[in-house]
C-alpha cells in the first residue's frame, strides 16, 4: 500500500463491518456510530456509494479515484498531478485478495444534492466475491449487506455481463419482488444499480463508456431467452431498480497489470482509462446524479442508516440465508425504529428550548402545557413518516415512543425545579416553629446591634415583640 498523500489525508478506511472464521459477520458498532452519528452529519440525508463484485477485480482502485473527485468537490483537476501515487482504501496488485468485510471512508463528505440540499456522501468498500476463502453463501450475504445499505450500488465486472453475473442477483430481487407485493405493486425496493464492465475489449461493438454501455445492458437484459428461468432473472433485475445503467471501461494499461511497483500514478495508466474515469466519476457524484437513500419511499438520514445496519447484520449473522419475508421484517422494524429516533430527537430538543440549560423557571402547569405540545408534534412527525408494517404493527413502536418522552419528561420536571427561585414567602411558613422563630429573631436583634449605635437601641422586652418584628419581616417578603 502507498504512503497517504494529502489528498487523501482527510479521512482514513475503516471497518464496519468484519467477518469471523466461521464465515459470519460482526458489525463494529463504535466505528459505525461515530462515522454516522457526528453532529455534523446525522440529520443529513445520506448517498451510499458501494462498489461490490468478484475479489482481485480493482474495487478499491477504482474508490481512490472517487476520493479524489470528492476531496476535490468535482473540480477540473480532480484527478491530481501525473506523477501522485494513488492512496486511501488499501490496494495492491496480485492474486490474493486485500479487502474483508465492508470499509467505509471515515470522513463523511457534505455535497450539495440535486434540490440544492447538502447530502451526506458515504463511500463503501466491500469484500471481493468468490476468492478461496469464502464460501459462496458468505459471497451472497456480502453482496446483500452492501447493496440493502447503498443508495447508488455499483455492480464490478471483469470483461463482460455474463449469464452467471445476472443470477448472482436473483435471491435480492426475489426479496424485491416480496416487498412490492407486501407495499405497492409499483414499488421498487432498491435504487440504482451501474454495472462497471472493466477491461472492456469490443469498444469496435459498443463504445467505451455509459452511452455504449447502456445500448450493451439493453440487449442483455432484452434479447430472448430460451429458458423461463433466465426470462424471470431478467424480469426480476428490471422490476426491482428505480435506476439501471451500465459502464464500459478500458483497461488501465499494462503497467498497472504487470509492474508489482505500480503505485497509481496517472502516468502510469492509460489515456482511454484516464478520459473515462472523468465521465464515470461524475456519473455517480456529481451533483445532478447523486441519490439519496430511501427506504420504503422516504429519505434516510446517516442516523437513521444505522439502525438498517443493525437489523441487516442481525438477520445476515446465521448460518443460511433468510428468507425474504425474515429480511422485510427486519427492514420494518429498522424503518420504525429509525422514525422513533428521528421524533424523540426532535422532541428532546423541542424541550431544550423550553426548559432546558439556562432557560428560566417555568410554574408546573406552564411547564407541563408546553410539553404536552412538543410530545404532540413529536407524535405527529412519527406518524407522518411512511413506515414499513402497517399501522398495527408500527403503533408497538408509538408506544415505545411515548415510554421515553414520559422519562425525559420527569427529567426535565427535575430540572425545572433546581431553577426555583428563592422564596421567603414558602420557606417561612415551612419553619414557622418557635425553635426556629427564637434563632431568626436572634440572629435578627444581633445584626441589627451591630449596625445600630447603641444608644440608639430601644429594648424589646417581650417574645410577643419579636414575632411582632418578624412579622413585619415576613410581609416585607
Amino acid at each position: 500500500m502507498p504512503p497517504i498523500h494529502e489528498a487523501a489525508r482527510i479521512g482514513k478506511p475503516v471497518q464496519i463491518i468484519t467477518t469471523t472464521d466461521n464465515h459470519s459477520f460482526e458489525l463494529n458498532h463504535e466505528a459505525l456510530k461515530k462515522l454516522l452519528l457526528n453532529e455534523d452529519v446525522r440529520h443529513k440525508n445520506v448517498c451510499v456509494v458501494s462498489v461490490a463484485g468478484a475479489f482481485r477485480k480493482g474495487k478499491s482502485f477504482l474508490l481512490d479515484f472517487m476520493l479524489r473527485y470528492l476531496n476535490k468537490q468535482g473540480s477540473k483537476d480532480w484527478l491530481g498531478p501525473e506523477d501522485q501515487p494513488l492512496a486511501g482504501f488499501p490496494w495492491r496488485g496480485g492474486t490474493e485478495r486485500e479487502t474483508t468485510g465492508i470499509w467505509a471512508w471515515s470522513k463523511v463528505f457534505l455535497c450539495p444534492g440535486p434540490d440544492g440540499e447538502e447530502v451526506a456522501v458515504i463511500l463503501m468498500d466491500t469484500q471481493g466475491a468468490f476468492d478461496s476463502g469464502s464460501t459462496v453463501e458468505e459471497c451472497a450475504k456480502m453482496f446483500a449487506l452492501s447493496i440493502m445499505n447503498s443508495s447508488h450500488q455499483v455492480l464490478n465486472l471483469s470483461q463482460n455481463i455474463q449469464e452467471d453475473d445476472l443470477q448472482h442477483l436473483q435471491l435480492f430481487t426475489e426479496y424485491g419482488r416480496l416487498a412490492m407485493e407486501e407495499e405497492s405493486s409499483e414499488a421498487k425496493p432498491f435504487q440504482s444499480l451501474m454495472i462497471l464492465v472493466r477491461d472492456w475489449s469490443y469498444h469496435y461493438e459498443y463504445d467505451y463508456g455509459g452511452s455504449g454501455g447502456s445500448k450493451f445492458l439493453d440487449k442483455r437484459l432484452n434479447q430472448a431467452a430460451r429458458h423461463r428461468e433466465l426470462q424471470d432473472v431478467r424480469r426480476h433485475i428490471t422490476s426491482c431498480f428505480k435506476r439501471l445503467g451500465c459502464f464500459l471501461m478500458p483497461h488501465p494499461g499494462l503497467a498497472v497489470a504487470n509492474d508489482q511497483d505500480f503505485d497509481g500514478r496517472l502516468a502510469d495508466i492509460s489515456k482511454d482509462f484516464k478520459i473515462y474515469l472523468q465521465e464515470l466519476a461524475p456519473l455517480l457524484l456529481s451533483k445532478e446524479n447523486l441519490i439519496v437513500k430511501e427506504i420504503n419511499g422516504t429519505k434516510v438520514t446517516c442516523q437513521a442508516l444505522l439502525e438498517y445496519f443493525k437489523a441487516y447484520i442481525t438477520i445476515y449473522k446465521g448460518d443460511v440465508l433468510p428468507e425474504p419475508k425474515t429480511i422485510l421484517q427486519a427492514t420494518a422494524e429498522a424503518n420504525n425504529l429509525a422514525a422513533v429516533a428521528s421524533a424523540l430527537d426532535k422532541y428532546t430538543k423541542d424541550m431544550e428550548q423550553v426548559c432546558g440549560g439556562d432557560k428560566p423557571y417555568l410554574s408546573p402547569d406552564e411547564l407541563k402545557k408546553k410539553h404536552n405540545q412538543v410530545e404532540e408534534a413529536a407524535i405527529n412527525q412519527f406518524r407522518k413518516v411512511r413506515k414499513m408494517g402497517g399501522r398495527q404493527y408500527s403503533h408497538q413502536y408509538e408506544e415505545k415512543l411515548l415510554a421515553q418522552m414520559k422519562t425525559y419528561e420527569q427529567q426535565y420536571i427535575k430540572h425545572n425545579e433546581n431553577k426555583k427561585p428563592f422564596n421567603m414567602k414558602t420557606i417561612l411558613p415551612t419553619y414557622n416553629t418557635p425553635l426556629v422563630i427564637g434563632i431568626v429573631g436572634g440572629l435578627i436583634i444581633v445584626c441589627f446591634c451591630t449596625i445600630t449605635p447603641i444608644s440608639v437601641i430601644r429594648p424589646v422586652k417581650t417574645v410577643k415583640n419579636i414575632a411582632d418584628v418578624l412579622k413585619g419581616i415576613k410581609k416585607c417578603w
